[in-house]
């Protein structure tokens, strides 16, 4: 939350509130644009904050969120570099994402409704898990509401149950 100038709180955008991320997740969700790269010098400020240290880190947190997107993009991949940690191929980074979906999907942290994207239509995956949740995904907004004889509570379910299968599978993903 964050004060604003009527003493009210507003809820922060930061995809990373509540919770910290480490870079290296960081890298992997910014390597398949889920981590945009205005956030880059909170989650650079963040690890420094829990002891990652290098002078491109330092100079990433010091950033505005404003800044050249270039700039920040360049000086992300540079703090990487310098701490030893490797951006992840892009198809591996898009099962991590996959696999974090699913997490949010078992913990109640999505709307259902929002899953409807076109996102993940081209995202490989290696298992019958993972194939089973990624089939329950339904690719528009517009396919999800006029699908004929779609019975909503019986997919509800179904994407719940492949979602926590998907779970309980060997992680993909940082530190692996």
């Amino acid at each position: 939350m964050a004060a604003v100038e009527d003493g009210s709180e507003v809820e922060s955008d930061c995809p990373m509130r509540g919770s910290h991320q480490t870079l290296e997740e960081v890298a992997w969700l910014y390597q398949v644009g889920q981590m945009p790269p205005e956030d880059l010098p909170m989650a650079a400020a963040q690890a420094l904050a829990v002891g990652e240290e290098s002078p491109t880190l330092c100079e990433l947190a010091g950033l505005s969120r404003h800044a050249d997107p270039r700039d920040i993009h360049d000086a992300f991949e540079q703090a990487l570099e310098e701490l030893g940690i490797a951006l992840p191929d892009y198809p591996l980074a898009r099962r991590y994402a996959l696999h974090r979906l699913a997490t949010s999907v078992v913990a109640g942290e999505v709307v259902l409704a929002d899953l409807a994207s076109d996102e993940w239509g081209e995202t490989e995956v290696e298992t019958a898990e993972e194939q089973a949740f990624l089939r329950l995904l339904p690719s528009c907004g517009c396919c999800f509401e006029y699908t004929p004889g779609l019975d909503e509570a019986q997919w509800d379910a179904q994407l719940r149950i492949a979602a926590r299968a998907l779970v309980r599978c060997p992680a993909v993903g940082p530190g692996i």
